[in-house]
């Protein structure tokens, strides 16, 4: 079992994290773009932006740990973690593969700005 400061202390062990506010909630960033929320802590949840593929191997595994969060953000992938569920290393490994895929994003060559020229 784990709590909001479980997973405050996960995400911060990561290199180069910082914690910031999003909506008045906690999230945790590396270079500068978000790979984990408290956004959904009232409701004891902990939000994580996965792919959909991933988000979908993790429910199969643990359907009592990771829901989708509702709506289109859900089918993209961002899962809520019940932390009173999940114990250390489950949360851990979530993390982590938010932190990983979020790197990985930050790696990719920003996509340039287009425009309609008439």
């Amino acid at each position: 079992m784990t709590n909001a400061a479980n997973f405050r202390d996960i995400a911060l062990s990561f290199p180069d994290v910082e914690e910031g506010k999003h909506a008045g909630q906690p999230d945790f960033r590396i270079g500068g773009r978000k790979f984990a929320t408290l956004a959904s802590i009232d409701e004891g949840y902990g939000n994580l932006p996965l792919t959909a593929e991933i988000q979908a191997a993790f429910i199969a595994e643990a359907p009592e740990i990771f829901i989708p969060i509702r709506g289109g953000f859900g089918r993209m992938g961002h899962t809520h973690i019940v932390l009173a569920k999940a114990d250390q290393a489950t949360l851990a490994g979530a993390l982590r593969t938010a932190f990983n895929l979020r790197v990985e994003k930050n790696a990719m060559p920003k996509k340039k700005a287009t425009r309609n020229r008439k």
